[in-house]
């Protein structure tokens, strides 16, 4: 299985990773490595499952193979919520997989809202975590009854409660003249991603695991033992957890069980008191609309403005090189002054960009391949919480225990699998299309 390789810089990949703060790397892959575990990718579900893997048994031979730096992919570059949103959206998820899946992934994003909380608060990860809520908004009838529909679904199948509010309220909490409604889920933590990332990494490292960056895998020969080479070494391991989302079309067993979607950020000056004010936001909740193609907004520490969202796009080939998209980044500064008029002299200071790893069904997927090779796909772009709860899974499944985490639906699912080119084009197309089409067809009848 051949992978690309190739170090590049990672400070501008993200406002996180530019002011994350002094960063010393740690040394490449070099010569022959035997372990019991090998991981390919220092994201949240890598580290996660390494973290996890020393928790459960100390005296194992944990190696994570990282080809940049931790944190350097979507875990670097999100908009740090931590949610129990699952998959593209509840009504997706019930028409896939029923109420009794949406209750398991429901019961599984809690835990893994709490799984994020508890590894801050026990390693003492500084990383600007602030426990705010998320507020769903509707801008259109549509949206409305569309986020209406998803809680009676949410009450059907026992799921955690959440609460309705009607325009005033919403503006009560955030002032802008488009929001006609609203979805308040008590279960949301705002973070700085990058600086979660390294603080994962070093309680991973703390308990014993030993993670190589500037190690990008060239290839993965499976078999009883399975081999992992880089540039400069190679690991013969027990088992390996490829918790590489986006970047897994570059490995052949796990090539078609996804697709790379960027989607963009954009981020403004600090808003200085009077321009806060006049949005209200005083609780700063993260905030979503009821789009298809979400936006998704927040304040950062230090009362930036951060928007993201809009659209989402499937380059040819499945390159995931893309890290800025200018008409985009357009789009998104003109939906921050449509949602806050009051904002319409701001000025934006970054942009950036990235691929998320999504499913042909919209559904996360965790699975096995040949028994000792495994893998997590499917994020979303909801990953910050739930790829901290599949690295637990992963480790559970390395081991080889039987789990409650084990026995989750998604875990060794039957999935649609992504075609090759020219078809993976057309295919990731035909979706996003659709999607948009539906979005322009609600706010126009707006």
């Amino acid at each position: 299985m051949d992978a690309e390789g190739g170090s590049v810089g990672y400070r501008e990949k993200s406002f996180w990773l530019e002011t994350a703060g002094e960063y010393q790397e740690r040394p490449p892959l070099v010569g022959e490595h035997v372990a019991d575990v090998c991981i390919v990718g220092g994201g949240f579900t890598g580290l996660s499952a390494a973290l996890h893997l020393k928790e459960a048994d100390p005296g194992l031979r944990v190696l994570l193979l990282e080809a940049e730096v931790v944190g350097f992919g979507a875990s670097g570059r999100n908009a740090g919520f931590s949610m129990t949103l699952f998959g593209l959206s509840p009504e997706v998820t019930c028409w896939r997989f029923g109420l009794r899946g949406l209750r398991e992934a429901d019961e599984y994003m809690v835990r893994a809202v709490e799984l994020v909380r508890r590894r801050v608060l026990e390693h003492g990860i500084e990383c600007d975590y602030e426990e705010t809520g998320l507020l769903t908004v509707a801008t259109n009838d549509a949206q409305r009854r569309r986020l209406q529909r998803e809680m009676d679904l949410a009450r059907r199948a026992g799921a955690h409660e959440t609460t309705w509010l009607e325009a005033a309220a919403v503006r009560e909490l955030v002032d802008s003249p488009t929001f006609c409604g609203g979805r308040l889920d008590p279960l949301c933590a705002l973070l700085n991603p990058a600086k979660l990332a390294r603080g994962l990494a070093r309680a991973a490292e703390e308990a014993g695991a030993v993670i190589c960056e500037r190690s990008p895998v060239l290839e993965v020969v499976p078999g009883p033992r399975v081999r992992v080479r880089t540039p400069g070494g190679q690991v013969v391991a027990e088992k390996v957890i490829l918790a590489t989302n986006a970047y897994s079309h570059r490995f052949r067993p796990v090539r078609r069980r996804q697709l790379p979607i960027h989607t963009y950020i954009v981020l403004t000056e600090p808003l200085p008191p009077e321009q806060l004010a006049s949005i209200g936001w005083r609780q700063r909740q993260g905030i979503e609309d009821g789009r298809n193609l979400i936006h998704y907004f927040r304040l950062t520490a230090d009362n930036r403005l951060l928007m993201g969202g809009e659209d989402a796009l499937y380059y040819w080939g499945s390159a995931v090189g893309r890290d800025r998209n200018r008409t985009l980044e357009q789009r998104l500064q003109d939906a921050v002054k449509r949602t806050f008029p009051t904002l319409a002299g701001v000025r934006f200071t970054h942009h950036w960009g990235g691929p998320i790893s999504a499913t042909l069904d919209l559904a996360p997927a965790i699975g096995r391949v040949g028994g000792n090779l495994l893998y997590s796909v499917g994020c979303m772009g909801h990953g910050v919480s739930l790829c901290n709860l599949n690295g637990a899974t992963l480790a559970d499944l390395a081991l080889e225990r039987q789990t409650d985490l084990t026995e989750v639906f998604f875990v060794d699912r039957r999935m649609l699998p992504a075609p090759p080119e020219p078809l993976r084009f057309a295919a990731a197309g035909a979706i996003l299309t659709g999607m948009r089409l539906q979005d322009r067809f609600h706010e126009r009848r707006r």
